[in-house]
């Protein structure tokens, strides 16, 4: 294989941050640009008056900051492979602040717009070249345990995002929240500079080796394949539950949006719980085996949510909800080790397979959530979304039945990596 012959000189030469200020590094550099996302919307409302503008045109900063997202991690994962971790991130850094700027002194919304595109143009930077920079760190067998570490960690901060955007409007008006996202992202990108030692693979100079052969090799490997579509899919899950909730809990069974905020809280919390629950269970299991685990329950959540839905008992919030938290456990499972998979099918280009993974996530993500708003919005019962579930739970399934080699690449791969550790390479 080729590019497996260990990190930069950078990298060897550079201390080593301990595991804690690693951790910290990689929660702040993934959760910068979902912070940044979550916090201004409680806000909308007040900034779409203060422009003089109508509510729905003010959503679009947060609706094209997700495009940034989507678009920046296909451009960025690679740029990471070619030029290093540390110098993408740094630059991705850099725009985000200079877009955070470009929010603080909009004057009209258009403006405001595009200075949000850009500023998760850059922020998601983070999210795409931490997954690369675990895959550079850890062997194959600890990656999805730290994924999920990250993104619990991550996603406390992201839960009390809304409050704090809702708190600092309050207190000093929408532009500070802005003044915040730029000095966090000052922040974070100081550490990076002072902490974070260079983590990407060295390079075969063969140009066969490069971003053509990178992509070449990634898209005509059924494992890549497999483990992508399973984590992409999984993840349209997410999606489409969350475009339904408002419409099935609001309009479909009478209740009021703040319900619907503090129901829709749990499954949050129940994909914590999973996250959490995937850190005990990955040193003691395969990344394959915690994967299934994860597709069984998913389809027994979704099989049973559909249940419900038949029996009628899904017009109330609790047996919907409560049976999603089973999905949303399941779902951690799922989407952390494929991820895993994904991104350690070809370790040297871990920033391009992040990148693609990354950016038909949130591309299909857009889509999902309208499909699900459909399905609550035009029908009378929560039982088309249930169906929904049930279908991608499947699809998820038949990636990992009719995609992934059997074991003897697996095997490989880690004969690979203990070859890798025995000469002091990883």
């Amino acid at each position: 294989m080729h590019g497996m012959t260990g990190r930069s000189d950078a990298a060897l030469d550079s201390p080593a941050p301990t595991s804690t200020v690693m951790l910290l590094l990689l929660v702040t550099m993934t959760g910068i640009a979902p912070v940044s996302l979550y916090m201004l919307v409680p806000a909308l409302p007040v900034l779409a008056a203060s422009l003089g503008r109508d509510i729905s045109i003010a959503q679009m900063t947060v609706s094209l900051y997700m495009v940034g997202l989507a678009c920046s991690q296909i451009i960025m994962g690679p740029l990471s492979d070619r030029f290093g971790r540390r110098p993408v991130l740094l630059a991705g850094l850099g725009l985000m602040i200079a877009a955070s700027i470009g929010c603080m002194v909009a004057e009209t919304l258009p403006q405001l717009i595009a200075a949000r595109f850009f500023q998760a143009l850059g922020g998601a930077t983070g999210m795409v070249v931490s997954r690369a920079i675990i895959r550079d760190l850890y062997p194959r067998h600890r990656v999805g345990a730290m994924i999920s570490l990250v993104i619990a960690v991550m996603m406390i901060a992201q839960m009390v995002s809304p409050l704090i955007g809702g708190l600092l409007e309050t207190a000093f008006g929408w532009r500070s929240i802005f003044h915040a996202i730029a000095a966090a992202s000052l922040l974070v990108a100081i550490a990076i500079a002072v902490l974070l030692p260079e983590t990407r693979r060295a390079r075969d100079p063969d140009p066969a080796c490069g971003f053509r052969g990178d992509i070449r090799s990634l898209f005509t490997s059924r494992a890549f394949i497999a483990y992508v579509l399973c984590q992409v899919l999984a993840s349209q899950i997410i999606f489409t539950f969350a475009g339904a909730g408002p419409y099935i809990v609001v309009t479909q069974m009478g209740r009021s949006s703040a319900e619907y905020g503090a129901w829709f809280a749990t499954t949050g919390f129940a994909y914590l719980v999973g996250n959490l629950f995937c850190v005990r269970f990955a040193p003691r299991h395969s990344l394959e085996r915690l994967i299934w685990l994860g597709l069984a329950l998913q389809g027994a959540g979704a099989l049973l949510n559909l249940a419900w839905g038949i029996a009628g008992l899904n017009q109330a919030p609790s047996w919907l909800f409560g049976t999603q938290m089973l999905v949303m456990v399941a779902n951690a499972f799922v989407m952390s080790n494929s991820a895993a998979g994904a991104i350690s099918v070809r370790p040297e280009a871990a920033g391009t397979a992040s990148g693609a993974m990354g950016f038909l996530q949130m591309g299909l993500g857009s889509l999902f959530s309208q499909f699900g708003a459909y399905l609550g919005g035009h029908f009378a019962t929560p039982v088309p979304t249930n169906i929904a579930i049930v279908v991608l739970s499947i699809a998820c399934a038949s990636t990992m039945i009719f995609l992934v080699p059997r074991r003897g690449v697996v095997a490989t791969e880690e004969l690979i990596e203990q070859a890798e550790e025995e000469t002091g390479l990883l």
